[in-house]
């Protein structure tokens, strides 16, 4: 009597492999991998870092709210520097527009940030020409925490970027920078990495 396991294993030879778990490339969740964002991006990046590291650490409200606020700006200009294009027609060259205006455009998903730090340019104006009181310190506060969480969301978006597999690769997607796979926090194979195959 022939093996009933022998036949089905004849039946998947014939109809293709045997289905995974891991299914096609296509489907396998994106893993975060360092991209290769403009030097240009960069350096503006690490001056909008080592800004708001000086920011936090002045005296005066004024100080600290205009250094903080160009840390912001320094933030934009890299998404700028990263995904903008140059423009063609010589009206839209003359035009001279702020990096606040031009960000939404560029990043959407960035424009309620661009709303935020573009209402606070004209009190960075008054404390960088240092008017009493243009900022106090629950002001400057405020905005190096909102700074922070901007620059941390832009260096997401530009150096660490969600990539798919090869496919070729089978599951054998690198794990994301915390050891797991992004998602639920497991693979989807059989959590050592080996892709499972369906019984």
């Amino acid at each position: 009597m022939a093996n009933p396991s022998a036949a089905a294993a004849r039946r998947r030879r014939a109809t293709g492999p045997a289905p995974s778990l891991n299914g096609p490339a296509s489907d396998i969740h994106p893993v975060l991998r360092r991209a290769t964002a403009p030097p240009a991006a960069l350096d503006l990046l690490a001056q909008a870092r080592a800004g708001l590291d000086e920011a936090a650490v002045l005296e005066t409200p004024n100080e600290r709210y205009a250094t903080a606020h160009l840390a912001a700006l320094r933030t934009a200009a890299a998404v700028l520097a990263a995904r903008g294009r140059p423009e063609t027609s010589p009206r839209a060259r003359a035009r001279i527009r702020s990096a606040w205006e031009v960000l939404p455009e560029i990043a959407p998903e960035l424009t309620e940030w661009s709303a935020l730090f573009a209402s606070g340019a004209g009190r960075r104006a008054r404390a960088e020409a240092g008017i009493q009181g243009a900022a106090t310190v629950r002001d400057a506060d405020d905005l190096i925490r909102d700074v922070a969480m901007f620059l941390r969301l832009v260096e997401q978006m530009l150096v660490l970027q969600p990539v798919l597999p090869l496919p070729g690769a089978r599951g054998a997607a690198r794990r994301g920078p915390g050891g797991e796979a992004p998602g639920d926090g497991k693979g989807r194979d059989g959590g050592d990495g080996t892709p499972r195959a369906a019984p």
